[in-house]
């Protein structure tokens, strides 16, 4: 087993660091992903540059695929979000709406 001292001097030879985040963001064309409480290394090996990211995972649609929601529909934003949340994609938000209207 590593002790802290261990594991920093590993780190150091691999210029690895540790990189103090509040929250890491991913961003899609569909979607934005959200990583809270993460812990992030920074790693430098052969001249390229790598991120490890760990954390809380959390995906949020992108406000296009809401607003294209609205557009469809005629429904309210509020209900656009709704209806995104519960179906997990844009054609079949559309459509659980347009049944239920």
């Amino acid at each position: 087993m590593f002790n802290p001292r261990d594991i920093e001097r590993l780190m150091k030879d691999m210029k690895m660091k540790q990189i103090e985040a509040d929250e890491v963001l991913i961003k899609t064309d569909e979607k934005t992903i959200v990583i809270k409480n993460p812990q992030v290394v920074k790693s430098e090996m052969m001249g390229k540059t790598t991120f490890q990211v760990t954390g809380d995972v959390f995906e949020e649609n992108s406000g296009s695929d809401i607003d294209i929601i609205m557009q469809k529909t005629g429904v309210s934003r509020e209900r656009a979000e709704e209806a995104l949340k519960e179906t997990g994609d844009t054609a079949s938000a559309i459509m659980l709406i347009e049944n239920k209207e």
